[in-house]
């Protein structure tokens, strides 16, 4: 007897060819952040599923609060799929990405498909995801079956930067308030914990001199190795400490990129480095923090000369399990099991991601969408990015599947 998830699995199966072109679409239009100049994606977006019958409401952030944050234009987009009274799900991807970067052996914004896989930025997180909550909603409503609640689609544009903008924007906004919330992530688990993140910029001051009289100036440089330095031995002490929740598993700290100095010949007066310090759901993060600056103030005052400035750049908290979320994760866990063909569990992951945002407004959330097993398998944030054309197809089905069990009478 044919069911309606296999009606469902058929509709997707017929359309998966229009759902990758849908994707490559959305690939072609770079969303490199920084710059962040995301409106583009955004109207182009809106076009690709205006041709499927389906509106976007188009939420613009207004310029002087995206030039604040450092980007250059954000639109967010918001689809409203009414069915009746009952839950609204909301289901929220990013399209803002990180560039390229260099080692590319595929177009980072060409959508190629090559042995199974889509390649370009973004393929895996999270425009993948554009398009398999797109097509999982296409998909339900080709039942034409009575449903209850309402499915709304949140396209965002602030994840690099911390989401503030993005479904925070909306969010403080009430524009959006689901009940459940699903976010894009990979097929094999389903997220319900992720780490916090702190972000800060530390500025070091020196004085500046000729290097054929060194003694008459004070050298940046030599103060910030003396702060990197105490920074990395507490980056050693962090792996003594542990997470009860599966797939995290202790703090770190890296430092992602330093400058400073103005030529060769002369000593560098001043120096910035910028860290990045993630927290496992178990910390406290005024705590953390306060703990980084005492640990930064220490090892400036050890360095005759050299005084610092801080500055946090995001704090982005942990996000804990919430009771609520229970519905999801079990639909999502059996229709991955049966889709997949194995079980997917319910974890952790040491990612921070919009989900915080819901979370901390007592929304119920849950990350899972197309990728695979793993954040390195993906190349998420190097070069080659790519999703399985595979996980991206049986994912949709997942989702698909799950909205029909959270949505029927």
């Amino acid at each position: 007897m044919t069911t309606a998830y296999d009606q469902l699995d058929t509709w997707i199966d017929a359309h998966f060819d229009e759902q990758v072109r849908f994707l490559q679409e959305l690939v072609r239009v770079p969303t490199d952040t920084p710059p962040g100049n995301n409106a583009p994606h955004a109207e182009r977006t809106a076009e690709l599923l205006a041709a499927m019958g389906i509106t976007a409401e188009k939420h613009t952030v207004p310029a002087a609060d995206v030039a604040a944050a450092g980007m250059q234009s954000i639109t967010n987009l918001v689809v409203r799929r009414a069915y009746g009274p009952g839950l609204t799900i909301g289901l929220n991807a990013h399209g803002d990405v990180v560039p390229p970067g260099e080692g590319w052996t595929h177009d980072p914004y060409g959508g190629e498909v090559a042995n199974g896989n889509m390649y370009g930025r973004a393929t895996a997180v999270s425009k993948s995801d554009f398009s398999s909550y797109t097509f999982a909603v296409r998909a339900l409503e080709s039942l034409r079956l009575p449903l209850k609640g309402a499915v709304e689609l949140l396209f965002t544009y602030d994840e690099e930067f911390g989401g503030e903008l993005g479904p925070g924007w909306l969010l403080e906004r009430g524009l959006t308030k689901p009940d459940l919330l699903l976010a894009a992530g990979f097929s094999y688990q389903v997220i319900t914990a992720h780490n916090g993140c702190l972000q800060m910029e530390v500025t070091v001051h020196g004085k500046m001199a000729h290097a054929a009289i060194p003694d008459t100036g004070v050298d940046a440089l030599q103060g910030a190795v003396h702060i990197l330095n105490a920074l990395y031995a507490q980056n050693a002490l962090y792996k003594q400490v542990t997470s009860a929740v599966e797939g995290i598993t202790h703090p770190y700290l890296n430092v992602g990129r330093i400058e400073g100095g103005t030529n060769t010949n002369v000593v560098p007066g001043k120096v910035v480095l910028k860290l990045d310090r993630r927290m496992i759901p178990e910390e406290n993060p005024t705590e953390v923090e306060a703990n980084i600056r005492q640990v930064i103030a220490d090892a400036a005052a050890a360095c005759s000369g050299i005084t610092v400035d801080i500055k946090r750049l995001l704090l982005a908290n942990s996000m804990q399990p919430l009771p609520g979320n229970q519905p999801l994760v079990d639909a999502l866990q059996k229709h991955g099991h049966a889709v997949f063909g194995e079980p997917i569990p319910a974890m952790g992951t040491p990612l921070y991601t919009d989900v915080r945002l819901f979370a901390e407004r007592d929304i119920p959330g849950v990350i899972y969408g197309a990728g695979p097993r793993t954040v390195l398998e993906s190349h998420a944030k190097r070069a080659d990015e790519r999703v399985s054309l595979d996980d991206l197809r049986k994912a949709t089905k997942v989702v698909a599947r799950t909205l029909l069990d959270l949505l029927q009478p």
